[in-house]
């Protein structure tokens, strides 16, 4: 390179070497000192800089910064990408041994994650180990920011593609996941059957041909994407779900009996005398919980619950144990759940055998026993371990049939059970308690969201043929509430035993963003708002809005609003349930913190298990299983936005009434009214006009025209597209709502407060957007829905109050689609 410079300029090592001998990084003006260079030499330095940054021996940092990669503090992690090229990286450090994830060599080290934009990824891919280079003084917003210098592993040794154009036998692929920068050239083997186009395939990659293109090898034909079976494989491999149990685990599992022995009754209590009935849905198989209630001399009741005995049977390392089960159990944290299949947990002969509570063997179980007062005060608890046998296996809609609707038949067919009046008279006084007990946590401040779920029915060719929202009612909510005072008077008996467990914590929700929550509200039209967000409002609000066209997006907002709640060893109480104390133990077949909880239980009354985790090591295993869950959610909420797009796919050019879920400076979101899936109008299908968005209120005005789009809108859609590699539904709208009038807030009313306080600005204007695809979109008054071209890029809106923040790991721009659940869904299955 020298010889490209003037006579007297350093070369690159020359460069490298001044570089690698300062102490901290360097801008042109100080290396012109340093290596003795005049002024007029600024422009030449800055270019051989900038090439020796083009080939990975030099970083550039903010403000103009140059150093060398070698000079910054480096981190090991594993890199999570986003759709819109950057990412996230994980810390990650050598496993001590004991609770680590499922690569044995590597566990989370529970540093902050580093924000990787989307021009430092280098040739990192998704889930790749990956070596960092943090950038000195870019820590601002909630990560640190780094650039990544090398791949140490790739993470994904097998990807996922949809089989493109072929020539010869040369088959082009691209990847179903779409966070991943590469396509793929794949030469077939002779004689081997290509795959259908648009066909999802497994890859093996080989070498890199150029920057976005490698080789690879099929392993792996799944056939067409319609198919749910092949829709689940694909997000099981997108999350590296765990699938097949390892073979320690195996031979633990069937070394097991087949029922509760002789020597396994010793010493636990007989209630096989009670009228224990199970309630779970009809396609449930792993029945972990059992419930009974009994009238109390003078008034109240007597609740019990009986949770199945897991922690017999799975036992940690030590004591002669071999612990592989355990093992594989923390490995996986809890049971996974797709529409046609489950990843479990535990293997087979334990979820859906030994341990499932059924109706026609004994079983092992502890019992809670918690006494009631006529208005739902808890007493003092009981606990006991003890063989059970269920009286009866009982769906929720079989409940609501007899006791809720009195439906004659639907009776009739219970008393065919032998113990069936029995059990018609205890779920009476079932019920009788369950409204006691709603009552009693609606008075502490309790919030209930009763978001609805995703249903969906599927022909036998594996296609979905309906989607909507499956039904709740009573009988749900009843064991739901049974199974909150149960966790509840667990984690009180722990806490007071000072037994080191994991408590389910859910910390209120911070001032920001209380604030951001309060200005949105106001924007859909709300009234009657307290004069500063608080969360204790939180309660009344949601109430306010019961039986509205309002619920569903008020219930969403101030879900979202909340953190997300989690396993920690320190109590800091839930505030979702306004709870003092709160912990998961009846759900031990399905989730491991269950199972550690039932471990602290039974220390706590005085039967050996061996040494409880604590300290350190009881905060790894809960760092362990919060991610696991949260992995667990992602896969559902993507399985859930593909149901979306497939039960659509058909549909293209139908009508639909939505409602207004989500304003950005780049489109709006709207949730359909009659099925949980979600699509989006973009920007540029607006009409001929120019908005501007402000962030505060989630509002896009027009300038000329004054429409205004805002959270809680009732409209009617078309559907204009479903991408499903892409997972994006698109939607036009078929007619604009009407001109604000004056200076909007809240709906016409006066605002709670300025509109841009503390020196924030609005959003930057977004582009106009036209009527395209033969869509008509009409406008009071206005003909802006002839015309209009796509304009400018979108402009991204400024960070104002209660804006989004740069670096969060959820949201973002990504593929819109079905609803996801969130933390306080209350669905028996994920819990609270």
């Amino acid at each position: 390179m020298a010889s490209a410079h003037s006579s007297g300029f350093p070369t690159n090592e020359e460069l490298l070497e001044a570089l690698a001998a300062q102490a901290r990084p360097m801008r042109l003006d100080g290396l012109l000192r340093v290596l003795g260079l005049a002024r007029r030499s600024k422009a030449e330095l800055e270019n051989a800089l900038e090439e020796l940054a083009s080939q990975g021996s030099l970083l550039r940092l903010r403000g103009g910064l140059w150093t060398r990669p070698e000079n910054l503090k480096h981190i090991m992690g594993r890199f999570s990408a986003l759709r819109d090229g950057g990412g996230f990286v994980t810390p990650m450090r050598p496993a001590e041994g004991g609770e680590q994830n499922r690569d044995s060599r590597l566990e989370f080290s529970g540093a902050r994650d580093v924000y990787i934009p989307a021009a430092q990824t280098g040739e990192a891919w998704h889930q790749d180990i990956v070596s960092v280079a943090l950038t000195p003084g870019a820590a601002r917003g909630p990560s640190p920011e780094g650039r990544i210098v090398a791949v140490l592993e790739r993470g994904q040794k097998e990807i996922p593609a949809h089989a493109g154009h072929r020539t010869g036998r040369t088959i082009f692929c691209h990847p179903a996941d779409s966070r991943l920068p590469v396509n793929f050239s794949v030469e077939l083997e002779e004689g081997a059957t290509p795959p259908q186009p648009g066909s999802l395939v497994l890859l093996a990659p080989g070498r890199r041909l150029a920057t976005d293109l490698w080789t690879a090898r099929i392993v792996g034909d799944y056939g067409r994407e319609d198919d749910v079976a092949v829709q689940e494989e694909l997000v099981k491999l997108n999350h590296e779900v765990p699938r097949d149990f390892p073979a320690g685990a195996l031979a633990e599992a069937q070394a097991l009996p087949a029922g509760p022995t002789p020597e396994d009754l010793q010493g636990r209590e007989d209630v096989r005398n009670l009228p224990l009935v199970t309630i779970d849905g009809a396609d449930a198989r792993d029945f972990d919980d059992a419930v009974e209630v009994e009238d109390r001399p003078g008034g109240g009741w007597l609740l019990r619950v009986a949770i199945a005995d897991v922690s017999h049977y799975v036992r940690p390392r030590g004591n002669g144990y071999a612990g592989a089960l355990d093992a594989e159990a923390l490995a996986r944290g809890n049971s996974w759940y797709f529409p046609r299949s489950v990843e479990p947990m535990l293997p087979e002969a334990l979820c859906n055998g030994l341990c499932s509570l059924r109706p026609d063997g004994d079983r092992l179980a502890m019992l809670a026993e918690i006494p009631f007062s006529a208005k739902g005060k808890p007493g003092k608890p009981r606990f006991a371990v003890v063989v059970m046998r269920s009286a009866a296996r009982l769906t929720y809609d079989q409940v609501k049939a007899c006791m809720l609707d009195e439906d004659p038949q639907a009776l009739a067919a219970l008393r065919e059970n032998p113990r069936g009046e029995e059990v018609i008279a205890m779920l009476r006084r079932a019920f009788a308690l369950y409204a006691a007990l709603r009552e009693a946590r609606r008075q502490r401040g309790s919030l209930d969201f009763d978001l609805p779920e995703a249903d969906s029915r599927l022909d036998e060719a594996g296609r979905v043929v309906w989607i909507g929202h499956r039904q709740r009612h009573d009988a749900h909510r009843l064991i739901e509430e049974f199974m909150i005072a149960a966790n509840e008077a667990v984690a009180r008996y722990l806490r007071d035993m000072s037994m080191p467990f994991l408590y389910r914590v859910h910390p209120q929700p911070d001032p920001e963003r209380l604030e951001s929550l309060f200005d949105t509200l106001e924007a859909t039209g709300m009234e009657n708002l307290p004069p500063r967000p608080e969360a204790s409002a939180m309660q009344a609000i949601i109430a306010g809005v019961r039986g509205t066209d309002k619920e569903f997006l008020v219930n969403r907002l101030c879900l979202r609003a909340m953190p997300q709640a989690r396993y920690q060893p320190v109590n800091e109480g839930h505030f979702g349930l306004a709870s003092q104390a709160y912990c998961h133990f009846t759900s031990p077949i399905r989730r491991y913190a269950d199972l550690l909880t039932h471990r602290a239980l039974k220390t706590a009354l005085g039967i050996g298990v061996g040494a409880l985790p604590a300290g350190q090591k009881l905060l790894r295993i809960s760092d362990q299983i919060n991610r696991r869950e949260r992995a667990a959610m992602a896969c559902e909420r993507e399985m859930d936005r593909r149901m979306g797009c497939l039960a659509l796919l058909p549909r293209v050019g139908e009508h639909f009434k939505g409602m207004v879920a989500g304003v950005t400076d780049f489109g709006i979101f709207v949730e359909l009214a009659d099925m949980p899936v979600e699509g989006m109008i973009r920007i540029d299908d607006l009409g001929d006009d120019w908005y501007d968005f402000d962030p505060r209120t989630m509002s896009l005005v027009g300038q000329r025209s004054g429409v205004m789009w805002r959270m809680g809108q009732s409209l009617e859609v078309a559907l204009a597209e479903v991408n499903l590699g892409r997972l994006e539904i698109r939607l036009m709208p078929l007619e604009l709502p009407k001109a604000a009038q004056g200076n909007w807030r809240g709906g016409g009313k006066t605002s709670r407060k300025p509109a841009h306080k503390g020196g924030a600005k609005p959003g930057r204007t977004s582009r106009p957007g036209g009527s395209r695809s033969g869509w008509k979109i009409t406008s009071p008054g206005d003909d802006s829905g002839k015309g209009g071209g796509k304009g400018g890029a979108t402009g991204k809106a400024r960070r104002s109050e209660g804006g989004p923040k740069r670096g969060s790991k959820a949201g973002g721009k990504g593929g819109t689609g079905t609803r996801g659940r969130t933390t306080g869904n209350n669905s028996k299955k994920r819990g609270r």
